[in-house]
């Protein structure tokens, strides 16, 4: 199925693959659904497989709104309740920035979490939130409406994108993506902006993050994983975000940032074998 639903007045771009327990994979900033390609012939076999575009990202609507870790959260519990899964208890799989955002649903809906797998996830141990946050937005906005007055988006958007896939795959692997899907997104004022937006408010997510593990903490033996690349000094720093999640660590040879598309074996196998 490939669709949208609507959610706070935005479409939002779904698909949904595959049979049995459901598990929902959320990409990093800037990423679409078709980057957890490799992933799903894995999963689909034995799960009921969910991706779904953030406001201004893949085919989904404008962002209206700046992001928080909170409401994140809200939307993906909205995403599955549009699907009719509200009673499912999902695996919540979420990569770099949208790493964030999966432990911020476990943690608001512990009764639907089966599981967390944190995919080279974003690590902020001492964020702090900024003091004037609507300036954040409005600077963002500010930046996009120049990109776009000059033609940016269309004139560098793929090559923005496949450049930036190059440098976050081991060896610099190309981009495998279709052009014409890389155009039809990267083209757009809208996934400019989408990612303006949630680059601006990156450490505001972070920092609020932080203040909800003491008030939410994680269902006890709620099954937690922790991908991450092995190089240090940033293996160290998810080496200890796993402790803190009392989750199992997983150093991944052989891979770059966009495990997805290096390893999508590890990843699978974390979901299928917490």
């Amino acid at each position: 199925m490939t669709g949208f639903v609507r959610i706070g007045g935005v479409p939002h771009h779904v698909t949904v693959e595959g049979a049995g327990p459901v598990c929902v994979l959320s990409a990093g900033l800037a990423m679409c659904w078709f980057d957890w390609e490799p992933v799903v012939p894995l999963l689909a076999p034995h799960r009921t497989v969910v991706r779904f575009d953030r406001p201004g990202h893949g085919l989904s609507g404008p962002a209206t709104a700046a992001p928080t870790a909170a409401g994140e959260a809200h939307r993906i519990a909205a995403v599955l309740d549009a699907l009719g899964m509200g009673t499912e208890r999902v695996t919540a799989v979420g990569h770099s920035l949208a790493g964030f955002h999966a432990e911020a649903f476990a943690r608001l809906y512990p009764a639907r979490t089966a599981g967390l797998v944190l995919v080279d996830s974003s690590v902020e141990e001492r964020a702090r939130p900024p003091l004037l946050p609507a300036l954040h937005t409005a600077t963002a906005r500010s930046l996009g409406t120049a990109l776009a007055a000059v033609g940016a988006p269309a004139a560098l958007g793929p090559l923005a994108r496949r450049m930036m896939v190059r440098l976050s795959r081991a060896g610099h692997a190309p981009d495998p993506a279709p052009t014409a899907l890389v155009r039809r997104c990267y083209r757009t004022r809208r996934v400019l902006d989408g990612a303006l937006l949630e680059n601006a408010h990156y450490m505001s997510v972070a920092a609020e993050l932080l203040s909800l593990r003491p008030r939410h903490p994680l269902p006890p033996h709620l099954p937690v994983r922790v991908l991450a690349t092995p190089e240090p000094p940033w293996s160290t720093r998810q080496r200890a975000l796993a402790t803190t999640l009392n989750a199992h660590f997983t150093p991944v040879p052989a891979t770059g940032h966009l495990m997805m598309l290096d390893r999508p074996d590890t990843i699978a196998g974390a979901v299928l074998h917490p």
